[in-house]
């Protein structure tokens, strides 16, 4: 066999295929004509097994030559329908593929040899029809059809194009022995970074994760006893009063661009897994037919929601005096909502930082009604006196009740720390005021402006919203899928801005869940966690440096971090310090590397990787005069191996990755080859199978009049899907009702 040699020659001519005729062909003749080869009928059957048998192994010899040199040019085509996407409890599917060694390594370098080119590139004929298709493309009838045939895409045309994918196939076609890859769930805590350039299937692998992650089901053992819930121990499971419950993973998947097909795959596998009534979407593009969110409603100490908006200013350099004090500005507002009895929002925050002096006297009105009641006819009496020229120059335009209500905690030396807080916030200069909070103002803007308003900060009040509220403990607790569609494309800052509120907001909640676990406060509750599979597409414009206590704690909690990006200083950019983005990067323990075209980014998978030897062979002669008199001259031809210290890949092949192919850094640093499944079309697809109509209303901005079906516990996305998208999903409600 070739692999017991130190170096293969699997590029060549299949020569075995001559030993495999003529063992064929003597076979036959033992059996049809054993006295042509001088044998008995008996010894011609025997020799006949033994010819048969030799010409099988060098048939397979042959084949593994022929299949190699197939697939160096061109891949079998693999494909996969998402109803037969393997979910299993354990592993997490990747794709087919195989791990990379020194043998692979070898076997690229030789494809770059001279001698190997005629089996390695496009053939003279494939050439030759693909230049024809280009000058006939506009020629007269008659003549297209000869394009046509030679872009045929079938087996028997030998001149037949190759998928349009790029690439170079052989970094794939090196191992003819590919099988299915998939990652142990337990890596997964360790987090995942996905690197890729545009359009060359980061969604295809976030939709293969995503689909498993939805329809994945564990085993949760409960006890059930007075119409109470517990859970048990698995060993308990069986016995009488004691039944299992499906237990299904959190998924939470962000999306900048509002893709709309990952969206329809997310319906589709929710509606196949029973879970529609577990399914939020949250969509800045469509604020009519979105859930909606408060990123700063939910909170386990007052001051996570000073920390959730002033960690998105910028710290660097003179900034963080001013974010500092933004911090303290919000927390004091933030610490008077809770004491009136009000879950702050971002609409109630931005109202206080431009005019704080309101919430000073509504607090200060609740605070005397309980502690004072006679103390208002004192402010009153004080506010009458008051002669503005007397007044200090920061208090000059405040107005005279706010100053009585000041100069009466003066006299009577009130301690109240919301009180405090309050009255030294009312204190500043207006002016001087308004330059340090300067920061502050543009974010809440951008939360606040529009129709986003409506989804950032809810009323809870208005039961006539049909429109649900979702926070991340409680998505948690119901076993949820979230999909969050961020609209970067119309609006980058305010995408930003919110998702970075929500990843700030989800960190919070995971610290929560570290400490207490899902149930804290619950009857019944248990210190069990869950896994929470977050997916953020393009995260680098999501990011901040909320990020990083995400990927680097959040794992305690169950936090398990799929990132997709492009390439590394994209993350570089964002955050604004080398440091931190490596610090970010280093918290990734598995690394999916598609094509990419930053030589820096491509570097962090090369660099991590070992040298590995690689044996050359160079032909070698000489010629020496005899030394007697008989011969002339004394001749001698052999070859010489040498080894060489090769990197396993260089970023050129990184560079070089066809579509829907990636190299994988996982399970403690081991490197797989993988290509993942192309879609194919499904028969059986819950979802129409023609979408296109509605990815271009998103696309577009066009909504429409029609109404959304109706999923218990969630109506979102109605009058966003074309009528006869929602006629066909009324027949398939209707078929099932009758089946």
């Amino acid at each position: 066999m070739a692999n017991t040699y130190t170096i293969e020659t699997l590029l060549r001519p299949a020569v075995e295929l001559y030993t495999t005729a003529v063992c064929f062909t003597a076979a036959a003749l033992c059996v049809l004509a054993p006295w042509a080869l001088a044998l008995t009928p008996l010894f011609g059957l025997v020799a006949a097994l033994g010819f048969l048998a030799l010409g099988s192994i060098r048939l397979k010899q042959a084949l593994l030559v022929l299949r190699y040199r197939r697939n160096i040019r061109r891949l079998p085509r693999y494909t996969m329908t998402s109803k037969n996407i393997p979910v299993s409890n354990e592993r997490l599917f990747i794709g087919k593929g195989f791990r990379w060694t020194q043998k692979h390594t070898q076997r690229l370098m030789d494809t770059y040899l001279p001698k190997f080119a005629p089996y390695v590139e496009p053939t003279a004929l494939y050439q030759r029809a693909r230049r024809l298709e280009e000058r006939l493309e506009f020629a007269p009838f008659p003549l297209t059809l000869l394009a046509k045939a030679t872009a045929w895409d079938v087996p028997l045309n030998p001149a037949r194009p190759l998928p349009p994918v790029g690439g170079l196939p052989r970094l794939h076609g090196i191992e003819p022995d590919e099988h299915d890859v998939s990652l142990p769930l337990g890596e997964r805590v360790g987090h995942t970074l996905v690197l890729g350039t545009t359009r060359v299937g980061k969604t295809r692998l976030a939709e293969l994760f995503i689909t498993q992650d939805i329809r994945r089901t564990h085993r949760r053992r409960q006890r059930v006893h007075m119409g109470r819930k517990t859970q048990v121990p698995h060993r308990w499971a069986r016995r009488r009063g004691q039944e299992e419950r499906p237990d299904h993973e959190v998924v939470i998947v962000f999306d900048p661009k509002g893709d709309a097909d990952l969206l329809k795959r997310m319906y589709v596998e929710c509606k196949r897994a029973g879970r529609l009534d577990e399914f939020y979407v949250f969509h800045l593009g469509w604020p009519d037919h979105s859930a909606r969110y408060n990123a700063v409603g939910r909170f386990g100490r007052i001051s996570e929601v000073a920390t959730r908006i002033a960690g998105q200013l910028s710290g660097e350099g003179n900034s963080a005096a001013f974010r500092e004090f933004a911090w303290r500005f919000v927390n004091i507002i933030a610490r008077a909502l809770v004491a009136l009895g009000r879950r702050p929002d971002y609409e109630q925050i931005l109202k206080h930082v431009i005019n704080i002096d309101a919430l000073f006297v509504e607090y200060a009105q609740k605070y005397f009604a309980e502690h004072d009641p006679k103390a208002w006819d004192t402010i009153v009496a004080i506010e009458g006196k008051i002669d503005r020229k007397n007044l200090s120059f920061a208090m000059k335009d405040r107005p005279l009740r706010v100053v009585a209500i000041d100069m009466y905690l003066t006299q009577q030396r009130i301690s109240d720390p919301v009180m405090d807080g309050l009255r030294s916030a009312v204190r500043y200069d207006k002016t001087y005021f308004d330059k340090i909070v300067a920061s502050l103002l543009p974010l809440l803007e951008k939360l606040t402006t529009g129709r986003i308003a409506e989804l950032l900060s809810p009323n809870y009040q208005d039961l006539e919203d049909p429109r649900p509220i979702f926070d991340w403990m409680q998505v948690i607790r119901k076993r949820a899928v979230v999909y969050v569609g961020l609209d970067a494309l119309s609006d980058t800052e305010v995408a930003a801005a919110v998702g970075n509120s929500m990843f700030s907001d989800l960190v919070s909640v995971a610290g929560h869940i570290y400490k207490f676990g899902i149930d804290d406060g619950l009857p019944g509750a248990s210190s069990g966690k869950v896994a929470i599979n977050v997916h953020a597409d393009e995260f680098n414009e999501l990011m901040g440096e909320e990020f990083i206590p995400m990927i680097n704690k959040g794992g305690g909690a169950g936090m398990q971090v799929t990132a997709y990006t492009q390439t590394m200083s994209d993350i570089e950019a964002k955050i604004g310090n080398r440091a931190k983005a490596g610090q970010v990067i280093g918290n990734f323990n598995n690394l999916f590397m598609l094509r990419v075209r930053e030589t820096a980014t491509a570097e962090l998978l090369t660099h991590q990787l070992p040298k590995v030897q690689v044996f050359t062979s160079t032909p070698a002669s000489s010629a020496n005069d005899a030394v007697n008199g008989k011969t002339a001259f004394t001749s001698n031809t052999h070859d010489q191996i040498q080894s060489v210290s090769v990197p396993m890949i260089e970023p050129a092949h990184v560079v070089g990755l066809p579509k829907g192919q990636c190299f994988a850094l996982i399970e403690g640093g081991n490197l797989w080859k993988i290509r993942m499944p192309l879609p194919a079309s499904d028969p059986d697809e819950v979802m129409p199978k023609d979408l296109q109509a509605l990815a271009d209303s998103m696309r577009k901005g066009q909504p429409t009049n029609t109404d959304w079906w109706q999923a218990p516990g969630y109506q979102a996305l109605n009058e966003s899907l074309p009528a006869d998208l929602v006629d066909d999903f009324r027949h398939l409600a209707s078929d099932e009702q009758a089946a």
